[in-house]
């Protein structure tokens, strides 16, 4: 039994005066006179009246409750993140379409193509908020209308495009009768592959534009891609393929042939395990490993494509303070030509200057070095052929010039004026290749190769 009143009233009220004394005590109420003379009455009620089974009930719905809604609050700060880092790509989105708008005639199908893609994963991706929160909102309707929007836009400036195709198929026309002429004038003069009876470069011809990377990312700006420098034999055609967002050395990919590389289909992929990433995109396949600058601790490292066996040695003198004018973390770059295997830095000794250094590819160990008169910071980027080492730098966007040589047999250096067209203003990787005397150029995401002309007169 529960109290559930106290009822004081005074004694000679005569409300209670006709009241009788066996009602006072009868059921569940009784009656007494307090010291003060007051009439005390208490009322007792049944447990079952009181409902405690549905105030239990009530708790555990409550804890059920705050649970669900501490996993919808932990859902909508995961998406909270998801959108601030959606929306921003979303801006950048934006960004280019603007772009396309201003200059539709500078972009190729391929652009519109990678812009509908990207569009597609944006509505799928609101499409999946608004599942999730299970309702509607002026933000998702917002959304909605701006990705239709450019959509429609991007549909337009492409139609626009093949408005205007007989001007561009004419000037097309012309570039390819241009490129045409160029490589008749190349085929004219057969390549003395291996042989460096020449006196340097003469000329850089015309970029190739392979295509976007494998990732099919334009973000993925940092990267490299070519042949193997010297081939093992069964691999004389493959293709190798690295890139990030960052200068970063994460994985890499192999192709068996031209063909496979164009259709990214790669026979191997080698991530690199935790302990030994790389930093930095000058990096070549030569003899079958993949030479990469790593910087725990700071040396130049080696991955055997076959055996997937790792090895490093540190160069003691090199900085990582000193790294090429188009990107970071570019301190080691790797290179090889007809006269072996280079690497090329610089130290605080040299105050920034480039040190040229021959590796001893059996030891993997520096075999001779070479101190030369640029500094690496206002080159783009170097290589090298015929023991000779060429250094790069901008001279506007659409154009960079080959401005200083250092001969390693003759110790002489000079500058020199031999310029090229860019597809992209900047680029990460650039190294000849002495098995088809080609640059090869990873210019913003987009695979570029040139042909290279030497002077034998």
């Amino acid at each position: 039994m529960l109290p559930v009143l106290l009822l004081l009233l005074p004694a000679l009220s005569p409300a209670l005066a006709w009241i009788p004394d066996e009602e006072w005590e009868s059921g569940n109420v009784t009656a007494s006179v307090g010291e003060s003379g007051q009439c005390v009455c208490h009322v007792y009620l049944p447990d079952t009246i009181f409902p405690a089974d549905r105030v239990q009930h009530m708790q555990e719905v409550t804890k059920d409750l705050i649970l669900e809604v501490k996993i919808q609050m932990e859902k909508m700060e995961s998406y909270e993140g998801k959108l601030k880092v959606y929306l921003k790509e979303l801006k950048d989105l934006t960004f280019r379409v603007a772009m396309l708008e201003s200059s539709a005639d500078k972009y190729i199908k391929l652009d519109f193509e990678l812009l509908r893609i990207e569009l597609r994963e944006f509505e799928a991706l609101v499409s999946q908020l608004k599942d999730s929160f299970n309702s509607s909102s002026p933000l998702f309707d917002s959304l909605y209308t701006e990705i239709r929007n450019m959509t429609h836009i991007v549909n337009q400036l492409e139609s626009y495009d093949k408005s205007n195709l007989d001007v561009i198929r004419i000037e097309f026309a012309k570039l390819q009768k241009k490129l045409e002429d160029c490589q008749k004038e190349q085929d004219l003069i057969e390549p003395d592959i291996g042989n460096c009876n020449h006196t340097g470069i003469l000329s850089i011809g015309k970029p190739m534009v392979v295509q976007l990377n494998a990732h099919l990312a334009p973000s993925y700006r940092y990267g490299g891609w070519g042949k193997d420098s010297k081939p093992i034999r069964g691999f004389e055609s493959m293709y190798f393929y690295g890139a990030y967002s960052s200068p970063a050395v994460l994985s890499f990919f192999l192709y068996s042939d031209y063909e496979t590389l164009i259709l990214r289909s790669a026979f191997k992929q080698h991530n690199l395990p935790d302990g030994w990433e790389g930093a930095g995109n000058n990096y070549i396949v030569h003899r079958n490993s993949i030479y990469y600058q790593h910087n725990s601790p700071f040396s130049m490292t080696k991955l055997n494509l076959t055996s997937v066996k790792f090895d490093y040695r540190v160069i003691p003198a090199a900085s990582q303070r000193f790294t090429y004018s188009y990107s970071d973390n570019q301190n080691m770059d790797f290179s090889a030509d007809e006269k072996g295997l280079w690497v090329m830095y610089a130290s605080e000794e040299s105050m920034g200057k480039i040190v040229l250094a021959k590796i001893d590819e059996k030891s993997f160990g520096i075999e001779e070095e070479w101190k030369t008169g640029v500094f690496k910071q206002l080159a783009g980027n170097a290589f090298m052929a015929c023991g000779v080492m060429y250094v790069t730098r901008a001279v506007d966007v659409n154009t960079e010039e080959i401005f200083y040589a250092y001969d390693t047999r003759t110790k002489e250096e000079k500058h020199i004026n031999i310029r090229f067209q860019k597809f992209q203003e900047k680029y990460s990787n650039l190294d000849y290749n002495p098995t088809d005397q080609k640059l090869y150029m990873y210019n913003d995401g987009y695979y570029v190769s040139y042909n290279v002309k030497f002077n034998k007169e």
